[in-house]
């Protein structure tokens, strides 16, 4: 497809659409990737509705951790379908066009979702803590008001916070090139079309990234430091292994999401020859999270083990 250009007054021309080509270098076969990705997708918003439908449907489950793993199955759906139909499109129907407009809403939204995940990690991590180490005033802290101020401050914070980077990027001119060699809309990828200085757009989602997940990841170490802590203070064996229970599908998909987001990140700034490695990583960054999450709580807690069950035989009676 041909770029599509607009005049100015200053006898330049700035590009009225972006062509997001997808994967680099494997443009003629990548099509055959549609299938596992599609796959994904239906796992990650099925098996988050059911996360959804089961907390809703069992009274046991009306507890703070649960409520905060409801809040992140709608943000991982938020996120995936931001991403993966418009690659969908890309594969299935050559749908390779999308406007500068819709370019920077993806950015914005993509740039909200990964904040507000981070977030709830975080309130996650605190509901662990006082749960741990404070639990007689658990119930005291951890109240539903709690829980809707601390879902509005994210949902505000990521909302606010990361409108610079897409409106950064709306300011650059982008007078020749509009060919993008990815499968979405990327701040990154999108400025390095950019006819003048994009410094400050590197500068701004590098401030951004440190102050939101840059922040909540120190939050969290500090407070996994002192859940450890009280942890090996316990002298039963047994509450120390029920207590580390409770806290380890949290760390698994906490180290599973800042270690992308570090692999990601290093990867775009080694600027490797291969160009194919850091978009891979962004779209599997962007879409393993979001279906991994509600799978590793499914598989180690057994209240939602159990919650899965009752809906299961819900349905069979109701049959």
């Amino acid at each position: 497809m041909s770029a599509s250009f607009k005049g100015s007054n200053s006898s330049k021309f700035q590009v009225s659409e972006f062509i997001l080509m997808g994967f680099p270098g494997i443009h003629s076969w990548q099509h055959w990737l549609s299938l596992p990705l599609a796959l994904l997708y239906l796992s990650t918003i099925g098996a988050n509705i059911l996360i959804l439908t089961t907390i809703y449907q069992d009274p046991s489950l009306k507890q703070p951790m649960y409520l905060f793993l409801g809040i992140l199955s709608v943000v991982d759906m938020g996120l995936s379908t931001t991403i993966v139909p418009k690659i969908l499109a890309i594969f299935w129907f050559d749908a390779k066009a999308i406007s500068l407009p819709e370019c920077f809403a993806q950015i914005y939204a993509i740039h909200c979702f990964l904040g507000m995940e981070s977030g709830v990690f975080l309130c996650m991590a605190f509901d662990r803590y006082v749960a741990i180490c404070h639990p007689l005033r658990y119930p005291l802290i951890v109240t539903n008001s709690f829980i809707t101020k601390s879902t509005l401050f994210m949902v505000l914070r990521n909302g606010l916070f990361v409108i610079p980077v897409p409106v950064l990027a709306a300011q650059r001119h982008y007078c020749s090139r509009n060919k993008i060699e990815h499968c979405l809309c990327s701040n990154l990828g999108v400025t390095s079309l950019a006819c003048d200085d994009r410094r400050p757009n590197s500068i701004c989602q590098l401030v951004v990234a440190w102050l939101i997940m840059g922040g909540d990841l120190i939050l969290i170490i500090l407070s996994y430091a002192l859940i450890l802590r009280s942890i090996f203070r316990l002298k039963s064996a047994e509450a120390v292994s029920k207590a580390l229970s409770t806290c380890s599908s949290h760390l698994i998909l906490i180290f599973f999401f800042y270690t992308a987001v570090v692999v990601v990140s290093v990867t775009h700034l080694a600027e490797t020859k291969n160009a194919l490695i850091p978009v891979l990583l962004n779209v599997l960054h962007n879409t393993i999270p979001p279906s991994l999450n509600p799978i590793v709580y499914a598989l180690r807690n057994r209240e939602l083990r159990e919650g899965f069950q009752k809906l299961f035989c819900l349905g069979l009676q109701k049959k």
